[in-house]
């Protein structure tokens, strides 16, 4: 395997154990709970309609207002009320339940009275509630204690009651974010199994229609599980007890069904703020209806296992960042978002069927994930573009660089193409001879001049500096992009060279006692240009026989003249003035070559 395809491998490795372990982690410790429950209430709690079975005959103002607080009450109003409500044989509800508990004794007689009616009824359920310890027990040794509730006490009805009625604990479970979202199906207490007051209403109502109560599966300490709302606050039917109890209503409307009596005013402290709606609060009773009908409908759900997630999590985090890895910011954003509605859309539908997995987990990791390979790949083009222009920099005009740095789709890669160029080499005449007479650093000194003033010439008119080759430059024009007029802009280097050569020669003159001067050749026609090498070392240059040709033309000029091909004439000969030299053999050509002597330019 290559060695760039194997470090992706392992970066695609590394990233999916990664998220395997985060994601695990995460969920298991509930680490990323309170966002990611929020995001799921936000997709799936919808309400729905209500079961139309499911009373509630509320506690509220009217009948605090009628019969006054709660605790001054004798227990006679509710006996009362089960009395009603079971006074039809043929029309009585299914199931009685109080969200109350009467846990403290009264006036004797009136608990009596509420007992009796109950016991006679058979279809009432009374609230309990266990008190858990804020801290679980701990040996000697410091070892906790086996108990998987960690029960300190039970607050529960008054005896003759609790001889009378069905008992379910009543207690609500909020999340650690404030929103209740999760209830318990049971508790096994003193080795006895103790049903929540809504899985008792539940199971006793599946037994009045002659069904079996299913219960769901749990998970975790105190048998939890998660419900799906049916109603916001006040979806359901509420009839006041006191309209009840003064018989405003028909009790035969409560025929069959679920009847929950519980606390419906503000004044009795006996509201939450539901997973359903995160700015409004319901009151007890009303949860413990959701959750009924949540048993009765199969609208419960467990979270999927921390182990499982993790690994899924891992695997598709792994997959995303191989199939973005090469794409493009405008396709890598196409393809983020639709991993994200994908996971939403996985997430609603294991939802819909029992199984409770992270809404926001993976979308954050898949974020990530992106937002990492944008930055990689912003950076990588930064190092693309300095590499490029380092490399490029050494022998091309300012202009074409910042071209180049520009161009994002510039490769610098092995290879060429052909191109119509214009091709210049300048040697320095008398150099050797000269540079046996003086000292290594005149020597330096005197080349270092005129090789500035090759560069500088090319570069002022827009060419590329190919290479120097001992006292020699190559330079090429029209590559490696497009250059206007490209040849008269070969023509216009030579004719600066030459005259800057004239200028430089005069100081060497005094200086050393010697000058030097250039000869000069320019021809153009198609060549091959690109980078040529090997993956460690190449050289953007020109090859072919324009190439040739020019260094031939160089070769042969005299001291201080430029010669040009024909080809080169005829493209600027409006613009140039010559002398015409004639056909000259040229080293290594079998036809011999036309050729002139550039006399001036014509510049505008």
């Amino acid at each position: 395997m290559p060695k760039g395809k194997f470090k992706s491998a392992g970066i695609t490795i590394a990233v999916t154990i990664a998220v395997m372990l985060i994601a695990a982690v995460f969920h298991y410790f509930g680490a990323a709970g309170s966002w990611d429950m929020t995001a799921s209430d936000w997709l799936n709690q919808r309400g729905s309609v209500t079961n139309k079975k499911i009373y509630i005959i509320g506690i509220d103002d009217k009948t605090l207002e009628k019969y006054g607080p709660v605790n001054t009450w004798s227990r006679d109003l509710p006996a009362q009320l089960v009395e009603i409500l079971n006074a039809d044989e043929n029309a009585r509800p299914a199931v009685i339940g109080f969200d109350v508990i009467y846990s403290e004794k009264g006036e004797q007689e009136g608990d009596e009275h509420f007992a009796r009616a109950c016991r006679e009824g058979g279809n009432v359920v009374a609230a309990t509630s266990f008190v858990f310890k804020e801290m679980p027990e701990r040996d000697e040794t410091g070892r906790i204690l086996y108990n998987p509730y960690h029960v300190d006490y039970v607050i529960a009805p008054y005896e003759e009651l609790g001889e009378s009625v069905n008992k379910g604990y009543a207690n609500t479970m909020v999340d650690g974010d404030g929103y209740v979202r999760q209830a318990m199906a049971y508790l096994d207490y003193q080795g006895e199994r103790v049903y929540s007051l809504s899985s008792q209403v539940y199971k006793q109502y599946q037994e009045n229609q002659g069904r079996e109560a299913v219960f769901p599966s749990t998970y975790g300490r105190n048998n939890r599980y998660y419900f799906s709302y049916s109603g916001k606050p006040g979806g359901y039917s509420v009839v006041s007890m006191a309209d009840v109890l003064e018989g405003n209503v028909d009790a035969k409307l409560f025929q069959g069904a679920i009847v929950l009596v519980g606390a419906y005013a503000v004044g009795m402290q006996d509201s939450y703020t539901p997973a359903i709606t995160h700015n409004s609060q319901m009151y007890g009773v009303e949860i413990h209806a959701n959750i009924i009908e949540a048993l009765l409908e199969g609208k419960t759900q467990t979270p999927v296992s921390p182990l499982v997630y993790g690994i899924l999590a891992g695997i598709l985090c792994g997959l995303f960042l191989v199939g973005v890895r090469k794409l493009k910011i405008i396709p890598a954003t196409l393809a983020l978002a639709a991993a994200i509605i994908l996971d939403i859309i996985v997430a609603k539908a294991t939802y819909a069927r029992g199984i409770i997995m992270p809404v926001a987990l993976l979308p954050a990791a898949f974020i990530l994930i992106y937002l990492a390979r944008m930055i990689q790949g912003y950076l990588a083009e930064i190092l693309r573009r300095r590499r490029v222009v380092n490399v490029f920099k050494q022998y091309v005009a300012p202009q074409v660089v910042d071209k180049i740095s520009k161009d994002k789709d510039f490769e610098l890669v092995l290879g060429g193409e052909n191109r119509h160029v214009a091709v210049l080499f300048v040697d320095i005449r008398g150099f050797t001879t000269m540079s046996e007479s003086l000292q290594p650093e005149e020597v330096v000194e005197i080349l270092n001049e005129y090789l500035s003033l090759t560069t500088k010439s090319i570069f002022d008119n827009g060419g590329t500096l190919d290479k120097f080759v001992g006292d020699a430059t190559m330079a090429v024009f029209n590559a490696p992009f497009d250059l206007d007029d490209y040849i008269f802009r070969a023509v216009c280097t030579a004719w600066d060279m030459k005259a800057g050569a004239d200028a430089i020669a005069d100081k060497f003159e005094k200086r050393f006692g010697k000058s030097v001067a250039f000869g000069i050749g320019v021809n153009c026609g198609n060549a091959v240009v690109g980078n040529i090498g090997c993956e460690f070392r190449m050289d953007y240059t020109a090859i072919g026989d324009t190439v040739n040709t020019a260094a031939r033309l160089e070769s042969n000029a005299k001291r201080g003249q430029i010669l040009i091909s024909e080809q080169v004439y005829e493209a600027v000969k409006d613009r140039v003035s010559v002398t015409p030299i004639g056909e000259i053999p040229l080293k290594g050509k079998s036809n011999g070559v036309f050729v002139y002597q550039l006399d001036e330019v014509k510049r505008k």
